[in-house]
């Protein structure tokens, strides 16, 4: 994306990045290595990585941060792909607790990921080196986007929107959604209704998750166990998204739509 002017930002800006948090040490370790790149993008303005459950930094301690650098407005960046609880009310309620004891301060949160253009290339780049892993025939391949699951509804309609944008991008014989959980159809029944397709050679299982943890371990149990049942079917799994600087610049992309304001 063309490069956010620092200066479009008020003195007295400061960026809290909020990830999920996780028990696995790798996806720590994405989540801070994400938190530099974010840093290095918008230097010099002040940014505080912090988790909102699980681990440390937490919300109120990256909120303490950016309030002893003098930031007196908060511009909360929620790493999630899309909005649901945790964007909706969660961080609200954190960042209004935080708020009481610094009435000096306020606080604005941008938008979830979704669908940012830099976040959609990365989505395809992940596809094709799957594909291109295994050169995959189109008509032959299908395509299954695995979203975390979530009970709100927008959050469900906005990952089957996104398989709706790939399947428009990358011309394969099936694209459909599954859900890991809390959201329907799960990943084993949809990865079974597929694979008893006679036309569909090779199921390319795209796993849309930020980082390393047990919810993408867990995928690729589940993908395992389905696989054995049909020995003569080729199924891949593609990486997560990851760390990149694609991901960085889609939360640049959020959070400049604060900059004015």
């Amino acid at each position: 994306m063309d490069e956010v002017n620092v200066c479009d930002f008020k003195a007295g800006d400061g960026v809290l990045l909020i990830g999920h948090g996780t028990r696995d040490a790798m996806g720590t370790r994405q989540f801070f290595e994400l938190g530099e790149k974010l840093r290095s993008h918008l230097s010099p303005l002040p940014v505080e990585p912090c988790l909102l459950e699980l681990q440390s930094p937490t919300i109120a301690d990256g909120w303490e941060n950016l309030k002893a650098r003098g930031v007196k407005r908060v511009l909360a960046a929620p790493l999630l792909l899309f909005s649901a609880g945790h964007a909706k009310s969660d961080i609200p309620d954190a960042l209004n607790q935080c708020l009481r004891h610094s009435s000096e301060m306020t606080w604005q949160e941008s938008r979830a990921l979704s669908r940012a253009p830099e976040l959609l290339q990365l989505v395809l780049q992940r596809l094709d080196e799957s594909r291109l892993k295994f050169q995959s025939r189109p008509d032959a391949t299908a395509i299954v986007m695995v979203g975390r699951g979530s009970f709100d509804p927008c959050a469900q309609a906005d990952m089957k929107l996104l398989t709706l944008w790939v399947a428009g991008q990358r011309k394969v014989a099936i694209t459909t959604t599954a859900f890991y959980a809390m959201a329907h159809p799960r990943l084993p029944v949809v990865l079974r209704r597929v694979a008893v397709n006679a036309s569909i050679e090779t199921i390319v299982v795209q796993p849309h998750l930020l980082f390393e943890g047990a919810l993408y371990q867990s995928i690729l149990k589940q993908v395992d166990d389905v696989a054995l049942e049909f020995p003569h079917k080729r199924i891949i799994v593609s990486g997560y998204l990851g760390p990149e600087p694609k991901v960085a610049d889609a939360l640049v992309r959020r959070l400049s739509s604060l900059s004015g304001k």
